[in-house]
């Protein structure tokens, strides 16, 4: 309870703070390629339910047509604006609106799309069992993913075999050891990461 409370609060807060910036982020990816200001892509929530969430659009239209990962910072689907709005995990932000409709969480596991949550065996589906977040130990240790994947030669099965294994261990983790305490150390590690790109 003390967590929504939370998440509604600076949820709101933050989207009220952040509006003006919103609006210069809007017109600048108006400005740079055709297509909406955001992309609503499905993803798999608390309880395997499912729910669209809200992004900046970093890529050209009808890009996700081409494969759902995306490989480096200079895969040739993302868009000038949306290279700087990916580097800096601005194109995130929208979340908020996640956030504060009770879709998301500040923290937790990072949500995944239903093509990769239908290969989760009976243990990996635990990490659904809470609402998925903006940010977690999963996103720290692959804050880069992009890149990694940029350096195979088969992506997609990098990431099935390799990172996504990983990652929904450290998401594990986080059930065992999630707190205020904890989700405050995440938040925190995750903006120093931010910054330090």
């Amino acid at each position: 309870m003390v967590k929504r409370l939370f998440d509604i609060f600076f949820s709101l807060v933050g989207f009220i703070f952040l509006l003006p910036i919103f609006l210069i982020i809007s017109i600048a990816i108006i400005l740079d390629s055709k297509g909406g200001i955001f992309y609503r892509q499905l993803r798999v929530g608390k309880n395997n339910t499912d729910f669209k969430i809200f992004k900046f659009r970093t890529m050209r239209s009808g890009s996700d047509k081409k494969g759902l990962l995306t490989i480096g910072d200079k895969d040739f689907r993302v868009t000038k604006a949306g290279y700087v709005l990916r580097k800096y995990k601005i194109d995130e932000l929208p979340q908020l609106i996640n956030i504060l409709i009770g879709d998301m969480s500040f923290v937790g596991p990072r949500p995944e799309v239903r093509k990769y949550v239908d290969l989760y065996n009976q243990e990996q589906l635990k990490v659904l069992s809470v609402r998925p977040g903006l940010t977690d130990f999963s996103s720290l240790d692959f804050i880069d993913e992009s890149e990694i994947l940029s350096q195979s030669s088969d992506p997609e099965k990098t990431y099935i075999q390799e990172i996504m294994p990983a990652k929904l261990e450290l998401c594990k983790k986080y059930l065992v050891e999630q707190s205020f305490k904890t989700d405050t150390k995440i938040l925190i590690a995750t903006l120093f990461k931010i910054i330090k790109k």
